[in-house]
């Protein structure tokens, strides 16, 4: 046996590939990986299950002219297999139609996700391309992680909603200079696997380790105590969900009525603080939120509240707010009201201190503040104005024309005939998908790019079989990640399985602009270009080896990224006048007017607590007592390779785990290892126990990214085998601000499942129908 040993990179890490007669054998982590993620190898057992989309397919009843009006088919439709030659022109066909009869904004450019690591074959960049040549498409804005922080913040602090990474303090200067870490929502390790666009060494673990060794301490202000690692010795506040903002104005409100809040920085470098200190003490409601009014809400006593109002002013501090209490009802107020804590504290825009958001939330924030310029595949320029906020896409199906605010606009949700979606997968980061299923019967055609038969290949009329990242060449650079990583192709694309771009070029040369998005160029041409266009950009060889000695070699080093970077609090702090933020005063906003004039009653001029529709002192509660976290899986990164050996390892007899609190299984006789049905009234689901007082009572937790597995699809409100969490979760805005979602505003309910158990078919194709149709 002659093996091969070949370089491959991953949003959750690079490891090499061993090929044996174009046969992958296994993965391998790199010797230089301190913390190679466990997904890695695991991506074995998916590259030839038999969930792999092998040629072009075409639902039945869309091939067959089926009436839309009687047309409810999609999820539950069997599929005929067609040459690519008939997939290309039903494609390019039904663009042409859609454009022609509705206009380019009725196409929606679906793309959304973490696709793919490689600056070629980045799945969103290659769609909006091709999309955009050929007259436009309607866009979504935003992200379903952070869609509440992206809006909230460029209104408080300024700037490019991103911009905060290169602004808050990196993990080495937190271990020189910072005494004490709050953390809300917790800094769980099992995040920091990834890194979007590829990552070449995992830093995160052992650069907290170095904090803790510094005698940095941690307190972990979250419903889940392993949100923290162990070798922090965190203190462990366990805090009722969605009542992060109530724990912050407790503490902000013992610092102004004792004087221990920093008056000096206050006045200086913010606005507004007297306004929103008006609030605090109650003059505007009558209600002072202090310690006491903040402990009845929060679940957190009141001398632990005082406690730490005191720490954070006496300590050098830092404030750290993680993404998931923004994916809640009112998710903008606890990004809101953190910075407004830490600017009260005493330490904002000292060295190692202040705020910062998603501390661990990938193996970038805090590892580095930025990376040099890397090239990646041209963008052009969008003629179709239209966008929708993300997390409103079933709104859009469903009300097309109706009126919604964003962010002080009043926007008009357009009639989307087409989705084209490549990369991502709606059925797994979408709320209510009972409703999304409603919706998604509304457009006339669903185009999809997908590898595997997952819920979203399934609903779609069209699908396209797509290679991996493992079945072409291109090169990674990860956000903030000083490295490239080479990444040549493995093996060669499963079935009749073609790249993003190998099937965009093939349309866009249908439709007559094959050379506008190809630019004549090949795909390793591509890949040497971008690779050349980077290493001139950074000064040729004193940077970069050439291309063919970093394909030889597999990682090369970037040069290290150096400042300034714009909105730096230490230069705020050290002069306003001299070095302002971009908001509208040039300081920070405790209070916006901007956003006060938009008359929204859902997010005020400063940041407020307004009660959830669901949390655990709601009168829902009654009926479903438990609050449902779900949060990021430690198996996969969101549904990616959920089909994949270290995902499917971590099932409990085939389903997803859910974990209970030891109180709240007992007094339900449930015991660990048995399935249970997880429930509300917006759907039901199956899962795995698991008992642990590492979640605090009344709550429970179920991963994301669990592949849907209705058990009639198609019927609302059907049981899902599987475990996917967005059954049970309400597709309902943070606000009329950002629009964002508020998946972990759920309530639900945990009993045993007695009856027989369904088999999962999640990782089963649905029925085709092989050389059934030919085009005439």
């Amino acid at each position: 046996m002659v093996e091969r040993r070949m370089s491959v990179a991953t949003h959750w890490g690079s490891f090499i590939a061993v090929v044996d007669s174009g046969r992958l054998v296994r993965i391998e982590p790199r010797h230089d990986d301190p913390v190679p993620s466990p997904i890695g190898p695991g991506m074995v057992a998916a590259a030839d299950d038999s969930a792999r989309v092998l040629r072009p397919a075409v639902r039945k009843g869309w091939l067959n002219g089926e009436p839309r009006e009687h047309d409810r088919a999609r999820g539950t439709d069997a599929f005929v297999e067609v040459s690519w030659d008939d997939a290309i022109t039903l494609v390019s066909d039904e663009l042409r139609r859609v454009r022609s009869q509705h206009g380019n904004s009725a196409v929606f450019g679906g793309s959304y996700g973490w696709a793919s690591a490689g600056r070629f074959h980045h799945a969103q960049g290659q769609l909006h391309r091709f999309l955009a040549l050929g007259g436009g498409y309607t866009d979504s804005r935003n992200t379903y992680s952070t869609a509440a922080l992206e809006v909230i913040l460029p209104h408080v602090i300024g700037g490019h909603p991103w911009s905060y990474q290169s602004r808050m303090p990196m993990w080495d200067e937190i271990a020189d200079n910072c005494e004490l870490v709050v953390a809300f929502g917790g800094l769980a390790l099992k995040n920091s696997q990834i890194n979007p666009g590829g990552l070449a060494r995992h830093q995160t673990q052992n650069l907290q380790r170095r904090c803790r060794e510094a005698g940095v301490r941690f307190v972990n202000i979250s419903p889940i105590r392993s949100d923290t690692a162990g070798f922090l010795d965190a203190e462990w506040l366990p805090v009722i969900p969605n009542t992060d903002t109530a724990a912050m104005l407790g503490i902000a409100h013992t610092m102004l009525v004792n004087g221990w809040h920093d008056e000096d920085f206050l006045r200086r470098c913010c606005v507004g603080f007297d306004r929103f200190a008006s609030y605090l003490v109650g003059e505007l409601d009558g209600i002072p939120k202090d310690a006491a009014w903040a402990a009845k809400i929060t679940g957190i006593s009141r001398d632990a509240i005082t406690g730490l109002a005191r720490s954070l002013t006496t300590q050098r501090s830092l404030i750290m707010v993680n993404y998931a209490v923004q994916r809640a009802d009112h998710g903008e107020q606890p990004i809101w009201m953190s910075v407004v804590l830490a600017a009260m504290a005493g330490s904002m825009g000292r060295p190692g201190c202040g705020w910062g958001a998603g501390y661990a939330t990938m193996d970038a924030t805090g590892v580095a503040p930025d990376r040099p310029f890397v090239g990646t595949i041209p963008a052009v320029s969008n003629p179709v104005p239209d966008f929708i906020p993300v997390a409103r896409i079933a709104d859009t199906l469903l009300h097309p024309g109706k009126i919604i605010d964003y962010d002080g606009q009043r926007l008009m949700l357009p009639e989307l005939r087409l989705i084209y979606w490549c990369g991502g997968n709606p059925f797994h980061h979408h709320q209510d998908l009972h409703r999304l299923t409603r919706a998604w019967q509304a457009p006339d055609t669903v185009v999809v790019h997908e590898a595997w038969w997952n819920t979203t290949a399934k609903f779609a009329d069209i699908v396209l079989p797509v290679a991996t990242s493992l079945e072409r060449d291109d090169f990674a650079a990860g956000f903030s990640d000083p490295h490239l990583v080479a990444m040549p192709k493995v093996r060669e694309p499963a079935g009749e399985s073609r790249t993003d771009h190998h099937i965009f070029a093939a349309l866009a040369s249908r439709l007559g602009y094959e050379r506008e998005f190809t630019e004549s160029r090949s795909e390793i041409e591509w890949v040497r270009h971008l690779y050349e266009q980077t290493r001139a950009k950074l000064g040729g060889d004193a940077a970069l080896p050439s291309f063919e000695d970093f394909w030889r070699s597999s990682t090369a080093e970037l040069p290290a990224a150096t400042g300034p970077f714009p909105g730096s609090f230490a230069d705020l702090r050290s002069d306003p006048q001299r070095f302002p933020l971009l908001t509208p005063s040039g300081r920070i906003e405790i209070f916006s007017e901007e956003i006060d004039s938009f008359g929204y009653d859902d997010c005020a001029g400063h940041p407020m607590w307004f009660e959830p529709a669901e949390w655990l002192r709601a009168d829902r509660s009654d009926r479903f007592p438990l609050h449902l976290i779900s949060n990021q899986p430690a198996s996969r990164l969101h549904s990616q390779y959920d089909n994949g050996g270290h995902s499917l390892s971590s099932k409990i007899r085939g389903r997803e785990p859910v974990t209970i609190n030891t109180l709240d299984a007992v007094s339900r006789g449930i015991e660990s290892g048995m399935i249970v049905r997880v429930y509300n009234d917006r759907g039901s689901c199956l899962a795995g126990a698991v008992l642990s007082d590492d979640v605090m009572p009344g709550v429970v937790q179920l991963s994301t990214g669990a592949w849907w597995d209705p058990v009639q699809p198609g019927l609302i409100g059907t049981l899902d085998r599987h475990g996917n969490p967005n059954v049970l979760t309400a597709d309902r805005p943070c606000s009329r601000l950002s629009q964002g979602p508020s998946a972990l505003s759920a309530l639900v309910d945990v009993e045993r499942y007695d009856g027989p158990l369904p088999d999962v078919l999640a990782f089963s194709p649905p029925s085709i129908e092989y050389g059934a149709w030919r085009r005439r």
